[in-house]
Order: C-alpha cells, then sequence, then structure tokens
C-alpha cells in the first residue's frame, strides 16, 4: 500500500492534479482522503486545499 499527497493553494489546482494522477495511474485506489484549512496572516487569508490517495 501507497500513499500520494497533494497540497494545491486553490482548489481548481487540487481537482486538477488529481485528476491527472487517477488519470495517468493504473492503480488501485483505496480511498482518498481531503481537507482544507485556513490561516490568517495579518490581514491576508490563506488556504490550503489537500488531498491524500491510498492505493495498491
Amino acid at each position: 500500500m501507497k500513499v500520494k499527497i497533494f497540497d494545491e493553494e486553490s482548489e481548481k489546482d487540487l481537482e486538477e492534479a488529481v485528476n491527472k494522477f487517477l488519470e495517468e495511474s493504473e492503480k488501485e485506489i483505496v480511498d482518498i482522503k481531503y481537507q482544507v484549512s485556513c490561516a490568517m496572516l495579518g490581514e491576508e487569508q490563506i488556504y490550503c486545499f489537500s488531498a491524500m490517495i491510498i492505493y495498491y
């Protein structure tokens, strides 16, 4: 069993990265975990969109 981690600044970038991995991979996907986090840096909000794909 292996994992692949994706960490992007926008949901669109994450979607494209995950879809590309799934299209190019002939692996058996076990699960996909998705997470969004948000932080403040002064007046700026920073978002982090991440996914972990568990596969064989």
